[in-house]
């Protein structure tokens, strides 16, 4: 079984610092370390961790520098193909300063887009690709895809497009920004898709819907709202959310899922980053399996679950029996919304 995931390659240099500081103000760093980051690094290795026998492939851009031959080289060791991602000597690859508040997970990123932004469609050869499923991210933090196309909307679209057109099933996933970008980035390429996996902050914008209520809690049936606004954008199977109350859905039948998170104990969570791409990669292992959504949901809300037991996106990602295992130790959460 083979699956293509395509998009920002990032290094993450993650920090783990005890608060974050007000404007002037000094914060003490407690430890350092780094790691492949960003939707393809983060994505493809949990994927391959989850089950070794999938066939994972990387598409993406980075420079020839130190930090490329860095992420290269760690998906390499995990067993991913990486022949096709292009090295481009005119920018740096990407990275991101992850500063991670050590007693909550609660993480800030800095980024350097680099060679991410130069990412094209003619990156990835439509007509020899060959897999069941290619997910595309992170729309908005790709601006050459992003970038407007006279026939499709964007260049993401075209990419879409001319995938799903030769019968592979294709999946997006976003970045959260705070912009009014999302109609004219985000909903071409919704015509193109047949699995959209996002936050609840990202569906929110999308849909032009608030997903919580006064008081902060999420709102069932604003997210029900959301995820059928967005499915009629022209998404073909299925729209999940995720937040870290709960995960929710639409199948491709209409029908609507609600799952509550695993209620993890204080001082479990010790970081945050690549919590997404582990749910993101959970749903797309059940894409490719052709579970159920509800099923789905119960692996990736586990994966997540375990990536936040780590403070970098994915040594967390174990097989998928051990991953499956902490379910039974953590009951899941009583939703007061």
């Amino acid at each position: 079984m083979k699956v293509a995931i395509a998009g920002n390659i990032i290094l993450d240099l993650v920090k783990q610092i005890d608060v974050y500081p007000q404007k002037g103000m000094l914060a003490n760093i407690c430890g350092v370390s780094r790691s492949a980051g960003g939707c393809v690094c983060n994505t493809a290795i949990d994927l391959k961790r989850l089950d070794t026998s999938l066939n994972v492939s990387a598409y993406g851009r980075i420079g020839k520098d130190e930090y490329g031959e860095f992420v290269l080289e760690f998906m390499r060791r995990e067993g991913i193909d990486v022949s096709a991602v292009v090295k481009d000597a005119r920018f740096s690859t990407s990275f991101t300063d992850v500063m991670t508040v050590q007693s909550t997970g609660e993480r800030t990123f800095f980024q350097s887009r680099g060679a991410n932004a130069e990412f094209l469609p003619q990156d990835v050869n439509a007509e020899a690709l060959d897999c069941e499923l290619f997910h595309l991210g992170y729309l908005l933090l790709l601006d050459g895809m992003d970038g407007a196309d006279e026939e499709y909307g964007t260049r993401a679209a075209r990419l879409l497009h001319d995938v799903q057109s030769r019968g592979i099933r294709t999946g997006i996933d976003l970045v959260s920004e705070q912009s009014d970008r999302f109609a004219s980035v985000v909903v071409p390429a919704l015509r193109y898709c047949d699995y959209v996996v996002i936050n609840e902050i990202e569906g929110g914008r999308l849909a032009e819907l608030s997903p919580r209520d006064k008081n902060g809690a999420p709102d069932l049936k604003i997210l029900e709202h959301i995820c059928r606004r967005i499915k009629s954008f022209g998404v073909k199977k299925e729209v999940v959310l995720h937040c870290p109350e709960l995960s929710c859905g639409i199948d491709e039948s209409g029908a609507f899922f609600i799952l509550p998170s695993l209620q993890l104990p204080e001082g479990y969570i010790v970081g945050s980053v690549g919590a997404g791409d582990a749910f993101c990669a959970g749903m797309i292992y059940s894409f490719l399996k052709n579970m159920t959504l509800e099923e789905g949901m119960r692996l990736a809300s586990c994966m997540a679950a375990k990536n936040l037991s780590v403070s970098d996106s994915v040594s967390g990602a174990k097989p998928l029996e051990e991953t499956l295992k902490i379910e039974k130790t953590f009951k899941r959460r009583n939703l007061q919304c």
